[in-house]
């Protein structure tokens, strides 16, 4: 019987950790005024998300940010992983290999089109939304920004942005080593060397990573696993030149090839979310995919400031193949396409092209400013193809007639700058302004037509900042952002999704307690956001699934952001955060009914909690245990939220050794303990068109998984 992980849970951890705090609040310590010098305290994390280094506790956004401490302790490999720390923030893999969905105050990832979040890795804008999903390996940083972060991110930053900055190369000759065994005979090996080619002058850093998987869920029919990984492999190098002492040049490369499972999604007949069934389909799906990237950064300073330029190449494909109608000749009553046995599959193949130009001026003016130009260009080729299931094989797909045949090209640009003055030495303002234009062009291969279309928009952004006292800051942000619209797969159908447009009220507060034993970062926010997009499957005739993007006219959003760090006792640290979205429908002219719902794939709060401990066990050898808790609200998923996912919790703990230096370590690990059984995605028969008495169809999130990693540090 699967055991059930209750809110009691979370409730007791909540008066533990209320009790710790109040003990800690009882007992100051005896040098309030001097602390000594191994006295605990919360890490002081340095943050660049707002283009300089900066204090996180100094930056005046909602900001979930992970050290490089913390991507180890907590275990962080993908993004999955981190985002399940952040409150207000959801991310779920479906479909196939490289898909997600992220949802982050309450605003939605959509399927072939742009994410809610920027995500910058090494300053470089991932700029499809196949390239959100990731493993992280050999990471410095990672910053969740929440709110619209426009007017230096741009038209992908509506909800927010995530900064991802990699390891530096250094002069020193380091290398680094990591095995991981874990559930479904998942393995994974990844390593690295950095150091320098000529000291001082040229730094290189190496890293590779190779995983593979059986899987975790059953194709119950096939008697197969529908999640495997054949491989997924990474290669990334880095050499840095610091030509002169005002010239530093960054040259970058990475390539990633991948082969896994792809349309695990279930049949749900009765449409109860509350019941858990496998993957029945006959023709076991596999995702193709590779990613090439280069990019080169120049830093040159001049007597106006910092002048960075960072130009991007990138090649990327994602080809699937997988089961039309998620069912099976043996079944009597057939999928979604009736008693038919159907296959689908889509080849995306995406070449861009970006620069990116800015000026920073110094940091210790009480005048400080960034300008800068931005330019992207995008080409999508999208073959889809629905062909009849003869032999439940993938190989089906190269002789099958195409469907549709669409290019897609887009030419963005940007200019933007933003300006802070030192109103007074506790006072400063900050404005920001972007100007972002998307031209898109969609031409049908098949039928010898286009259709073009420009988006734009401006991003004004104001933050007014009062340093309290020496420990504390308090803002107030009035913000905007902006997705562009596009183009759905066919003409008949909604042809033309609009521009999604949001503007923000945000209060915040961020302070330390007790030397540092303790910080607490609070911001509420008020959002309108105008043209929601979302995300819908729709059955068009002769059985041919297509996704489709729409709009709601208007969808306010009102909320809240806790985060807090607590470090009582040396060695022992608490983290954790809540996050409430109230995503409401205010007006919805295509479906009038929706008013007054919840917005598509909201879940209204979530709340994280954290502890771990570190103690010496024996000379140069310390003891680690952390144990992490995740409590989710319900999720409804389409507008008219007759299908909603319950409440649950995840559990998620590891324990280790690990070498006092900080030469090697070896944990055991286990996320969802409790195995847990829930959904990352679902379509509903209202929206799906299918004339079939099946009420949905899903995808499950994978269930329990433990395993042991062991590495190494030189």
């Amino acid at each position: 019987m699967t055991r059930i992980f209750r809110p009691t849970h979370v409730a007791a951890a909540v008066a533990f950790f209320a009790s710790t705090l109040a003990q800690a609040q009882q007992t100051p310590p005896a040098a309030a005024d001097a602390p000594k010098a191994d006295a605990p305290a919360v890490e002081q994390i340095i943050v660049t998300s707002q283009g300089r280094r900066e204090a996180l506790a100094s930056v005046p956004v909602a900001v979930k940010a992970f050290s490089a401490k913390q991507i180890e302790d907590e275990g962080i490999k993908s993004t999955q992983d981190f985002i399940n720390l952040t409150p207000n923030m959801s991310f779920d893999n479906s479909f196939t290999y490289g898909n997600s969905f992220v949802v982050i105050r309450g605003v939605s990832e959509i399927n072939n089109a742009d994410s809610p979040v920027a995500v910058v890795v090494d300053g470089v804008p991932q700029s499809d939304q196949k390239q959100l999903k990731m493993n992280l390996v050999d990471v410095a940083r990672i910053e969740v920004l929440k709110g619209p972060q426009g007017s230096l991110y741009g038209r992908n930053a509506i909800g927010g942005a995530i900064i991802i900055d990699t390891k530096r190369p250094g002069n020193e000759l380091h290398g680094f080593g990591n095995l991981s065994v874990g559930s479904g005979n998942t393995r994974e090996i990844s390593g690295g060397v950095s150091g320098a080619m000529v000291p001082d002058k040229v730094l290189f850093r190496v890293v590779g990573q190779t995983k593979k998987s059986d899987g975790l869920l059953t194709n119950t029919y096939l008697n197969k696993k529908a999640d495997y990984i054949d491989h997924d492999n990474l290669l990334r190098g880095r050499v840095t030149v610091n030509a002169s002492e005002d010239v530093t040049l960054d040259f970058r490369a990475s390539s990633q090839d991948y082969k896994a499972g792809a349309v695990w999604d279930n049949l749900i007949r009765d449409g109860n979310l509350d019941a858990h069934y496998a993957p029945t389909s006959s023709l076991l799906g596999q995702t193709q995919g590779n990613t090439d990237e280069l990019t080169f950064k120049a830093d040159v300073e001049t007597r106006l400031g910092t002048l960075t330029a960072i130009t991007n190449d990138t090649h990327l494909r994602e080809k699937y193949v997988g089961d039309g109608d998620f069912s099976n000749p043996a079944d009597p009553l057939g999928g979604v396409a009736g008693s038919l046995s159907r296959g689908q599959g889509k080849d995306r193949r995406i070449h861009m092209t970006s620069q990116e130009v800015r000026l920073t001026s110094p940091s210790n003016k009480p005048l400080r400013w960034i300008a800068g130009l931005y330019y992207l260009e995008k080409k999508m080729n999208l073959e889809e193809k629905s062909f009849a299931d003869v032999n439940g094989s993938v190989d089906q797909y190269g002789s099958a007639a195409v469907t549709r045949n669409n290019i897609f090209t887009n030419r963005a640009s940007a200019v933007f700058g933003q300006i802070e003055y030192d109103l007074s030495r506790q006072t400063k303002l900050a404005g920001g302004l972007r100007h972002d234009q998307d031209a898109r062009v969609r031409s049908d291969a098949l039928k010898g037509v286009s259709v073009t279309k420009t988006f734009d928009a401006w991003q004004p952004k104001v933050t007014l900042t009062h340093h309290v006292d020496a420990n504390a800051i308090a803002y107030a942000t009035y913000s905007t952002g902006f997705r562009s619209g596009g183009f759905n797969t066919t003409a008949a159908d909604s042809p033309i999704f609009k521009s999604e447009n949001l503007r923000n009220y945000e209060i915040g507060y961020k302070s330390s307690f007790l030397d540092n034993r303790l910080t607490v970062n609070t911001a509420l926010f008020h959002a309108d956001d105008s043209n929601f997009q979302y995300f819908f499957v729709r059955v068009l005739p002769g059985n041919i699934l297509s996704g489709r993007i729409g709009n709601i006219d208007k969808v306010t959003l009102n909320g809240l952001d806790l985060d807090l760090r607590f470090a009582p006792a040396k060695g022992l640290e608490f983290d954790g955060g809540v996050g409430y979205t109230d995503a409401k429908i205010r007006q919805n002219l295509a479906e009038p009914g929706t008013v007054g719902n919840r917005a598509p794939r909201s879940m209204p709060w979530k709340v994280n909690l954290g502890g771990q401990y570190t103690m010496p066990i024996a000379a140069g050898l310390n003891g680690f245990l952390r144990v992490d808790v995740e409590q989710r609200s319900k999720q409804y998923w389409l507008p008219d939220n007759t299908l909603v996912s319950k409440s649950f919790g995840l559990l998620g703990a590891r324990v280790g050794l690990r070498d006092a230096a900080d030469h090697w370590y070896a944990n055991l690990f286990g996320r969802n303990l409790t195995n847990q059984h829930y959904y990352a995605d679902v379509t509903e028969k209202s929206y799906g068109g299918w004339t079939v008495p099946i009420a949905a169809i899903g995808s499950q999130a994978p269930g329990r998984v433990v395993g042991i990693e062991l590495g190494v540090k030189l």
